[in-house]
């Protein structure tokens, strides 16, 4: 059932994209022959100021129909008798409106939930590297560089690249010890090693609670319950899903003290973690529900977050459409509808997440994709049209609307064409079991 979230809200996000079209229309005095909410068959419809607002049977979005579309019309209040600065915002305001839904989405979450927290790990050290020759160790938690505090993975590799051949300060937390370390980044590395000669983690920060446990599992031999808070692995917090993995790794084949919250006391248990094969974490036999911890943001600073995110969101809407273009990915990694419900269910069962977090995520997210996918300069989308009025701005002149509208309707052929396609490929991939997030 997790999979019909995503019928409100495509609606949603294809209502808004419409909404876009219907008030830059109104804006520029185009006239608006109906703004559908939802798609044919019509249910009924009201007519206020020479528009028909139909509600329609299928609760998929909407649709706005103007004077001029596809064709040539010669009233005043024609689409094709306005100039090219207006129809190209008309074309372009059904996109922009997605994008300012998802800034607002994203606004919404850094406002009412904070922001994710992330601990950056140190998970392999190649011997003879720079790192080695310091003392960093696996669970090492890089906190600071040059005394500034350090938020990601590809800050650190800015930092790294910049600071070749010069001695780097670096503080790691070690446990519950700060440790200052001075490392040298190579200036020419062996492939594959990167200047420190190290492999990082990035993790958000979470508290790990147990949900289930097996009976005659390590985990219950040891004496751990469902509800028990994970604390701490000898003196290693455990303050995300990363370093709590990487600590059983390190101690497979050991006894470890485990220290555990239950019912607001903290109890250390004798915790014997069984054998593993290299690479894999030890089965002890439960199961662990991570909550991610966030941090309040001020007041001034939402409106910028959001904005941030948001333009994280469309460069990696845009790489993976480069990607799909240069052919380093197929029709298999593109969803449909069906595809979309099949990755929301997904979701929302892995998510750390509350569910309305989750979906306001998937929500911004699929706001941008929809609107990064309608400028694409394709006939019958948005881009498409952009595109003629741009090729009419260097002609001079205009391409005979009759044309132009034929143009868009091959378009459209092929676009339902693709269409039945991927929705062909998601039955496939669902009958199959196949997994989106593989």
């Amino acid at each position: 059932m997790q999979a019909l979230y995503i019928v409100p809200i495509l609606a949603v996000l294809i209502l808004v994209h419409e909404l876009g079209h219907f008030l830059a229309a109104r804006l520029f005095g185009i006239r608006v022959l109906e703004f559908g909410i939802g798609l044919p068959p019509r249910l009924f419809g009201i007519r206020r100021g020479g528009v028909l607002y139909s509600f329609n049977a299928i609760p998929l979005g909407g649709f706005v129909r103007v004077v001029g579309e596809d064709s040539r019309a010669d009233e005043p209040d024609s689409l094709q008798n306005k100039p090219r600065w207006q129809r190209a915002i008309f074309f372009g305001a059904g996109a922009l409106m997605n994008l300012l839904l998802a800034f607002l989405v994203m606004m919404l979450l850094v406002g009412f939930r904070g922001q994710p927290q992330f601990h950056l790990y140190v998970a392999e050290v190649v011997a003879d590297s720079p790192a080695a020759a310091v003392g960093w160790q696996p669970g090492d938690r890089i906190i600071a560089l040059d005394g500034q505090p350090v938020r990601d993975a590809n800050q650190l590799v800015e930092r790294t690249e910049q600071a070749a051949g010069r001695p780097l300060r670096v503080t790691l937390l070690r446990g519950t010890e700060r440790i200052e370390t001075t490392v040298v980044p190579r200036d020419n590395p062996p492939p594959g090693q990167g200047r420190m000669g190290i492999r990082v983690l990035m993790e958000p920060a979470a508290e790990l609670t147990v949900e289930s446990v097996q009976t005659g599992s390590p985990a219950e031999m040891a004496g751990i319950r469902p509800g028990d808070r994970l604390v701490r692995i000898g003196t290693y917090p455990i303050e995300d899903a990363a370093i709590y993995f990487l600590l059983l790794e390190q101690n497979a084949g050991k006894t470890i003290e485990l220290t555990i919250e239950r019912e607001g006391q903290m109890t250390t248990l004798q915790l014997a973690v069984p054998p593993s094969s290299a690479g894999e974490s030890p089965n002890l036999g439960m199961t662990i529900r991570p909550t991610l911890v966030t941090a309040r943001v001020p007041l001034w600073r939402v409106p910028l977050d959001g904005a941030v995110q948001t333009v994280v969101l469309v460069a990696q809407m845009v790489q993976g459409l480069l990607m799909l273009i240069r052919g380093e990915a197929s029709l298999t990694d593109i969803a449909g509808p069906i595809g979309m419900g099949q990755l929301t269910s997904e979701i929302l069962q892995l998510s750390p997440e509350p569910v309305w977090v989750t979906l306001g995520h998937l929500t911004a997210l699929l706001s941008v994709n929809l609107a990064i996918l309608n400028l694409v300069p394709f006939p019958a989308l948005d881009g498409g049209r952009l595109f003629f009025v741009l090729v009419e701005a260097i002609r001079g002149r205009r391409i005979p609307p009759e044309k132009e509208g034929l143009i868009h309707l091959i378009g459209f052929a092929i676009l339902l064409t693709l269409m039945f396609i991927v929705a062909f490929v998601d039955i496939g991939r669902l009958l199959s079991g196949e997994s989106l997030l593989r």
